[in-house]
């Protein structure tokens, strides 16, 4: 019988759901398309255009008063702006959603129900004398 030879690691390795595939065995950083590395260099060189923007300003003999981070304004554009693509609307997220917008609204509704109550009790059996009265 002729075996051949065992296999390597990264054939033998299948991802599941619990571990990603590492991106050193993933296919699409690898085998990539005309399209994809002509994007990826125009992705470069839109982060060399801005890198050198702020290295111009920033080795400036005479600086403006603020010096703007392109990147870092794109970036807090990206956070503040346009929030959707950050946070997915999933079972948990809306169980937590609830859990902490409404959840303080019962709990304080349901301590101050117990309390009026025993208040109530107390009165009807003549235990409690109210503390203020208008007349």
């Amino acid at each position: 019988m002729a075996a051949g030879p065992p296999p390597s690691a990264s054939e033998a390795y299948r991802p599941n759901r619990f571990v990603s595939l590492p991106a050193e065995l993933d296919p699409s950083t690898y085998d990539v398309s005309l399209e994809k590395r002509r994007a990826e260099a125009e992705r470069m060189a839109i982060r060399a255009r801005l890198k050198r923007q702020y290295q111009l300003q920033l080795n400036n003999p005479n600086p403006p008063a603020v010096i703007e981070d392109p990147a870092l304004l794109r970036w807090a554009y990206a956070r503040t702006e346009n929030v959707y693509p950050t946070f997915r609307p999933t079972p948990k997220t809306s169980f937590l959603g609830v859990v902490f917008a409404i959840g303080p609204i019962l709990f304080w509704a349901a301590v101050f129900k117990a309390d009026r109550d025993r208040k109530e009790k107390l009165i009807k059996e003549g235990k409690y004398e109210r503390p203020f009265s208008v007349f």
